[in-house]
């Protein structure tokens, strides 16, 4: 496993031809190449940062919003879902840097051209494919710019001290599934420190892995909490992203265990809990998975979309539908809003 990145860039190094060339070789031939790939690629031991143009003061009360962006493709409608949401720091994963699928873009830099805002990206993934079997037959011919996909944290207000946490590297998709989305990566989490609040406040967006079982999701969360005990030893901190929670209850009359008894499914509770880590307060009891743009999911939906806290009171968690001006959807996940502010002495 890698150790924990500090590394500051104002761009990320984007990979070479030719380590994705034989990336793309050895995954076909089921080669054991993915470690040595992992450490070949700049970008994985970097994090890029552009800070605020116009920095905010930290309001006593922050509003924490987290969203996976199912790649971050219309970024619009991101947008004005993060107004709707009055988010003061926004939490993202599944975020595309330099993917034919979204454009070929900056995704991030678009999406806050003239608000003055900043970022953190790091890189969760190199993508050795054009994306999933659908989009690899959408744009077909194409050619990605940058290959990149990650978590990322967008605020005007100042971050300080970022890290890169790594989760997991056991090369799981190196080889994809189905016939597509060749990966070199692993699972990973960004985090940072809010400046100017009244005290430390850690904010951590995290996406876990989707293809695995609830042992594996509780490994990566033990191996996020190890790091924040290293670099926030109990200091207040707000973890928030899709936990991949899939063995959780999904029928009506089970909805109250999603918050009263998560860990009886989903072990990595347990471990939260431990490290004092709630979540009662900031989370509703309620579904956060959704068919999606492509209807790729059917009900009962999951709630895979987390928001945890330590240290910090908590007020007015809510649900906004992932929708866009003309109520279609532009995530199969919904984004969740809470209230945070410092304990009362």
């Amino acid at each position: 496993m890698r150790s924990v990145i500090d590394k500051v860039v104002q761009n990320l190094d984007v990979p070479e031809d030719f380590i994705l060339e034989e990336a793309r070789r050895a995954s076909l031939q089921n080669e054991d190449a993915h470690s040595r790939l992992l450490q070949q690629i700049p970008a994985f031991r970097e994090i890029e940062q552009a800070p605020p143009e116009r920095v905010r003061p930290c309001p006593e009360t922050i509003r924490i919003a987290v969203f996976n962006a199912e790649r971050l493709k219309d970024r619009p409608a991101a947008r004005r879902l993060m107004e709707r949401a009055c988010a003061d720091i926004t939490l993202f994963s599944e975020v595309d840097l330099g993917m034919a699928r979204s454009g070929n873009t900056h995704n991030l830099r678009d999406l806050i051209a003239g608000t003055g805002e900043g970022y953190l990206f790091g890189v969760e993934f190199v993508e050795l494919d054009l994306g999933d079997r659908g989009e690899m037959r959408e744009h077909a011919g194409a050619r990605n710019a940058c290959s990149l996909h990650g978590n990322a944290i967008v605020t005007d207000l100042v971050l300080e001290t970022p890290h890169l946490i790594p989760l997991d590297e056991s090369g799981l998709w190196f080889s994809g599934f189905k016939g597509a989305q060749r990966r070199i990566g692993g699972r990973m989490a960004l985090a940072a420190r809010v400046g100017g609040a009244p005290g430390p406040v850690w904010v951590v967006s995290t996406h876990l892995e989707s293809k695995t079982d609830p042992a594996d999701r509780q490994a990566q969360i033990r191996n996020l909490l190890r790091a924040l005990d290293v670099i926030a030893p109990g200091e207040p901190c707000v973890i928030g992203g899709d936990f991949n929670t899939k063995a959780l209850p999904r029928g009506e009359d089970e909805r109250h265990l999603l918050l009263e008894a998560p860990e009886r499914y989903e072990p990595l509770f347990t471990d939260l809990r431990a490290a004092g880590f709630a979540w009662a307060g900031a989370n509703l009891a309620r579904p956060t998975q959704t068919p999606g743009p492509k209807n790729k999911h059917e009900p009962p939906f999951g709630k895979l979309d987390w928001i945890v806290v330590r240290g910090l009171t908590v007020a007015s968690p809510q649900i906004v539908p992932a929708l866009d001006e003309q109520g279609r959807a532009i995530s199969d996940h919904e984004m969740l809003v809470v209230d945070i502010a410092p304990n009362a002495s």
